[in-house]
């Protein structure tokens, strides 16, 4: 079965964690969820593409596939050459020597044998039948491994007097087993970003590996094979340019270090708070900081030094250095360009080039900032807004002009709108008139139109009839009064219908 071929964005993350971050194929195959065979031989490719990192810039998806897949000539069958496989794992024994270093001297000996992949995984499968597996030895700032203990601790909400459960939030560096703990009021998506931030601060730099269990906040499907990481959560790793290796499910050798530091502060912390009363998380978390310190400064008898001591000679000289900014947290979310070339986040609307409409785009938003992406690259930049159905427009995304080059001119909804009725034409007039651009009113003129195919023609144009004498020109004003079934009542004093000259009306002719 052909190779299914991975996607910009995995493979980008493939060659960051490998040439920035300077992993092993199989931690860059972990992170990625695919396999170490892939990893290597999706880098080949790279290599003899003559890319590096960082992409350029103009490097699309169909340009990047096109220098690491280029057509190939049929191949004929030949016998390739196999390697001694005694003589790789004896000089494998030797200071400094790697599988690739073997690999290329073969292919020196024999340029047409086996791909640098293949040769590693055929030496892996002789030496699979040779010797067990060894214990693994964690390597200094290599490795921290975050999750939650199963213990919580009640705490009085200041605000509202209810008591809750605060989660415990827990990080161990792998070579020192140097703690970081916090209360957080739940285990969702801000909360373990912001647990995974003032861990990094606390330890004064980033490891260069983060191990967390499959939580939900961090990992979107907890799948043995493809466990996919939430967009913030890899958002927060390129941030630290830190790899995360999600544990696999049902292995809990992968989290026997995350483990045992939950239960060494489920023991030495949270046991002596049992009687204790919290008003609030920032009580609490000074309590724990209180008892942090004298867990760490603690003496392990079996290793003779404390997590301190091992902290300041193994772990912190290797740690990356933090960025100058924390990281700020971001929700990404998938959005399709309207015709009016805005996509809609948090009941607000943003506007984007106009040669997009009908695209789909990632948007990044954080507090202050919304971003938008299309094939990985940021198209448009607004400040966040929280006015509900209004717009932010740049006047750099619109047409040259509106009528000439959007799929949807105000003159084609008002010929719709006609089908229906005068009222209801007259009442898109009136929408269309009501914002400085018109493209900015066609969602709810498409809205107003749209109700026609649940509540019918008749009905929609008699709720036009009684909405514009009332002053009420909007798709949720219409629609409350066909749910309310006001259309179908009398009313008082006859409707008469908005004569076209009226001075709010431009008319048909004014969209030509």
């Amino acid at each position: 079965m052909a190779q299914e071929r991975l996607t910009m964005r995995k493979i980008r993350e493939v060659l960051r964690l490998k040439w920035e971050c300077g992993l092993s194929n199989r931690a860059v195959a972990r992170s990625c969820s695919i396999s170490h065979s892939t990893v290597g031989e999706y880098l080949r490719r790279a290599e003899e593409a003559g890319l590096s990192w960082p992409l350029p810039a103009d490097l699309d998806e169909e340009m990047l596939f096109a220098h690491l897949f280029p057509k190939l000539p049929d191949a004929s069958s030949r016998q390739i050459p196999r390697p001694d496989w005694s003589w790789v794992h004896t000089e494998l024994r030797k200071k400094s020597v790697t599988l690739r270093l073997l690999w290329v001297e073969y292919r020196e000996e024999h340029p047409g044998g086996y791909g640098y992949s293949q040769f590693c995984a055929l030496y892996r499968e002789w030496a699979g039948r040779l010797k067990p597996s060894m214990r693994h030895t964690h390597k200094a700032g290599e490795k921290v491994f975050v999750d939650y203990a199963g213990q919580t601790i009640p705490v009085v909400d200041p605000r509202t007097g209810e008591v809750r459960q605060a989660q415990i939030f827990v990080g161990v560096l792998g070579a020192s087993n140097y703690t970081y703990v916090e209360a957080q009021w739940s285990q969702e998506l801000p909360n373990w970003i912001g647990g995974h931030v003032r861990m990094f601060e606390f330890f004064g730099g980033a490891p260069e590996i983060v191990v967390p269990d499959n939580l939900k906040a961090g990992v979107k499907h907890a799948c043995r094979y493809e466990p996919d990481l939430n967009p913030t959560y890899q958002d927060l790793a390129e941030h630290y340019g830190v790899a995360v290796i999600p544990t696999r499910v049902r292995k809990p050798k992968d989290k026997a270090k995350a483990e045992v530091g939950v239960q060494v502060t489920e023991r030495w912390v949270l046991a002596r708070l049992r009687n204790r009363t919290f008003v609030g998380l920032a009580d609490l978390n000074q309590a724990i900081a209180e008892l942090l310190d004298p867990l760490n400064g603690r003496l392990m008898e079996h290793l003779g030094r404390s997590r301190r001591e091992f902290f300041e000679m193994l772990d912190q000289p290797a740690l990356k250095p933090l960025p100058q900014q924390p990281y700020e947290f971001a929700v990404w979310k998938k959005a399709r360009v309207n015709i009016d070339y805005h996509i809609e986040f948090g009941k607000h609307y943003y506007s984007v080039p106009y040669g997009l409409i009908h695209e789909e785009v990632y948007v990044r938003a954080t507090q202050s900032i919304i971003e938008i992406f299309f094939n990985n690259r940021r198209v448009a930049s607004h400040r966040r807004q929280n006015a509900r159905g209004q717009h932010t427009t740049l006047a750099e995304h619109m047409p040259p002009a509106h009528q000439k080059y959007l799929e949807w001119p105000p003159e084609r909804l008002i010929r719709w709108a006609e089908t229906i009725g005068p009222h209801t034409a007259q009442l898109l007039q009136v929408l269309l008139q009501s914002r400085k651009h018109p493209q900015q009113s066609y969602r709810s003129c498409l809205g107003v139109l749209r109700l026609a195919k649940g509540y019918g023609r008749e009905r929609v144009e008699a709720a036009c009839r009684r909405a514009l004498p009332a002053g009420i020109c909007s798709y949720k004003g219409v629609k409350n009064i066909l749910d309310a079934k006001l259309d179908q009542v009398a009313p008082e004093e006859p409707s008469a219908v908005v004569p076209e000259t009226h001075d709010n009306v431009r008319g048909q002719a004014y969209y030509h």
